[in-house]
């Protein structure tokens, strides 16, 4: 498998990311190997907390949640996926798919040998790290979902044809429209937009696009530190092709995968604390099935996470701590 690997010097200086890189190779599926990146903060034999990110993000997401968790005496180990970040990056969208993300962050779980684990997902990082706790219930203590889920075919199958055909001829929008889009909830899905501007934008650029879709500030240099692991467009494959692998149609790859990992979620009786934000309109009302389906979610003081959007790990850091402190001393 083809790859490219960011350069070191991207990731000099970034602002509130002082933090040591950790590597590991995998087996990429095709005889090769993959560079999987991580950080490992804190002592190494405090209570094990697991940050899983979302695309087009990576572990910088968790710069502000970080410090608070390792003052607390935790040990806190946040990835970038393969396509993200300091980890490789396969050139051809077609090297991403939905089941690979999980046989890849599978080995590297397994091959750190991480247990008792809390784990804080969102966005992508819980349509991987649910389907990790679906197959390793036994390696997880805790979760904190925020924002995130694991679809099934989100989109009726009598829309299915209408919208397949729509979203061949849909614009590819600004990125500072996108919002607009998934708040509308009177035509075409937002996340439909949102897949066709990852995947033709020609310019696509994640400083750029973290910044439209913020819901408070994020600065220059910030927004630089989103860009760092893309120095130009044969990087991107990844970020352009993960919208794609969201199982939104009935008949789309993983759901048969997905639908099982919901069986095994009903019988998970492990604290399970859903903690979405109050504006996020991507996940709105998401946490519903999970509160119905997951046994271990009852009894859990779930929550919102006030004045966010949907990327609530660095508007607000401090309530995303707080549900994980909380989760953990069962409050």
């Amino acid at each position: 498998m083809q790859y490219q690997r960011t350069p070191d010097e991207r990731f000099e200086n970034l602002e509130d990311y002082p933090f040591q890189p950790h590597y590991l190779q995998i087996d990429d599926g095709e005889g090769g190997e993959l560079r999987v990146h991580h950080l490992d903060e804190g002592p190494a034999d405090g209570p094990l907390i697991l940050l899983m990110h979302g695309q087009p993000a990576w572990s910088y997401l968790y710069r502000y949640m970080i410090p608070p968790l390792v003052a607390a005496g935790f040990r806190v180990v946040a990835p970038d996926f393969i396509g993200f970040g300091r980890s490789d990056k396969p050139t051809r969208r077609q090297d991403y798919t939905y089941a690979r993300h999980i046989a890849w962050m599978s080995q590297w779980l397994t091959a750190l040998g991480l247990t008792d684990i809390t784990l804080f997902c969102q966005d992508w990082g819980s349509l991987i790290g649910l389907r990790m706790v679906t197959a390793f219930p036994e390696r997880f203590a805790n979760v904190v979902l925020s924002n995130g889920g694991m679809p099934t075919g989100m989109i009726p199958p009598e829309y299915a044809d209408f919208l397949k055909e729509a979203y061949t001829t849909l614009p590819v929008v600004k990125a500072e429209e996108l919002e607009e889009r998934f708040n509308d909830t009177s035509g075409i899905p937002g996340f439909l937009y949102w897949r066709k501007f990852c995947a033709e934008c020609p310019d696509l650029e994640i400083g750029e696009l973290m910044t439209a879709v913020a819901t408070s500030p994020l600065s220059e240099s910030a927004a630089a530190a989103y860009s760092a692991p893309f120095p130009d467009q044969t990087y991107m494959a990844g970020a352009r092709q993960f919208p794609s692998l969201v199982p939104v149609f009935h008949d789309e790859a993983e759901v048969e995968e997905n639908t099982a990992a919901w069986q095994v979620l009903s019988k998970f009786d492990k604290p399970f604390m859903l903690a979405f934000a109050d504006n996020d309109p991507v996940t709105a009302g998401g946490d519903k099935k999970f509160l119905e389906t997951v046994p271990g979610a009852r009894g859990v003081a779930h929550r919102t996470i006030e004045n966010a959007g949907h990327f609530v790990q660095q508007e607000q850091p401090e309530q995303c701590v707080q549900a994980i402190l909380d989760v953990i001393n069962g409050g």
